[in-house]
């Protein structure tokens, strides 16, 4: 399940990395925000928690319809529902708090960088929350969190792959479904744009390690090794998944976890 609970309009400079390079004039560009729920008879996996409330008004972020919400409606049980985070940012662990009991999978490489010294740079602090970052650190150090490096499989036919770039452990979750294999990339790749073009997002912590991200994600596509590639913000992906899709309509469900 693909889930839309927010949205903003920016401008392609700063979407994307020294946009001035492409010579190409600038305009204006949305960004959707998305949670996702993998699910079959046995499990639930939330997969990350989109942004609190303080999180999406202090940055100007419209929220279409609270993540509470989205996990009520789907009936996610908070004690046994695993939630993979993709990432640390403001946007992605910001409801964390709703799943107290949880399994919660995290790249450890991203615990490290975001409980050391670096968080608190200007270039990346703008797109954390303090508190946020408290409370995953936390549930890091709780039994029921799991850490894992490069790659960890959560439950049978789904399993998460840290490509790091965006954040040092910038993860995307490839999920096996009745309609093919399916990658959420999640924030490895923002938009369709970035992979069609190998165009790196701006907000980057190793730029040579998102554009190898991108090189692995496009030879898993040419190796049929995944069928379908689900960028993390790009307005376009409700629409692609189910053409002709209303503006209003904000969920899509996809085969069911196998």
């Amino acid at each position: 399940m693909v889930a839309r609970y927010g949205r903003r309009t920016t401008s392609r400079s700063e979407v994307y990395l020294n946009y001035a390079v492409y010579g190409e004039a600038d305009g204006p560009i949305g960004m959707d925000y998305f949670v996702w729920i993998v699910r079959n008879a046995d499990a639930t996996i939330v997969i990350d928690t989109g942004f609190s409330r303080r999180g999406g008004d202090a940055r100007g972020r419209e929220t279409i319809i609270d993540p509470s919400a989205i996990f009520d409606e789907i009936g996610a049980d908070r004690r046994t529902a695993t939630v993979v985070v993709t990432h640390a940012h403001y946007d992605h662990i910001g409801n964390l708090h709703l799943f107290p009991e949880a399994r919660v999978i995290l790249a450890r490489r991203e615990l490290e960088f975001w409980t050391g010294p670096l968080r608190r740079k200007p270039l990346f602090h703008h797109s954390v929350e303090e508190s946020e970052l408290d409370h995953l650190a936390m549930v890091a150090a709780q039994p029921r969190a799991q850490l894992f490096e490069n790659h960890i499989e959560v439950a049978p036919g789904v399993d998460v792959i840290e490509f790091g770039g965006h954040t040092p452990g910038t993860c995307g979750v490839r999920v096996r479904t009745r309609e093919g294999t399916v990658l959420l990339a999640c924030d490895v790749v923002h938009y369709y744009e970035e992979l069609e073009r190998d165009m790196p997002f701006s907000s980057v912590v190793d730029i040579g390690r998102m554009y190898s991200a991108f090189d692995e994600i496009r030879a898993m596509q040419s190796s049929g090794e995944i069928d379908l590639v689900i960028p993390g913000h790009d307005p376009a992906t409700l629409s692609r998944l189910r053409p002709g899709l209303a503006p209003t309509e904000n969920i899509v469900v996809l085969g069911g976890a196998r």
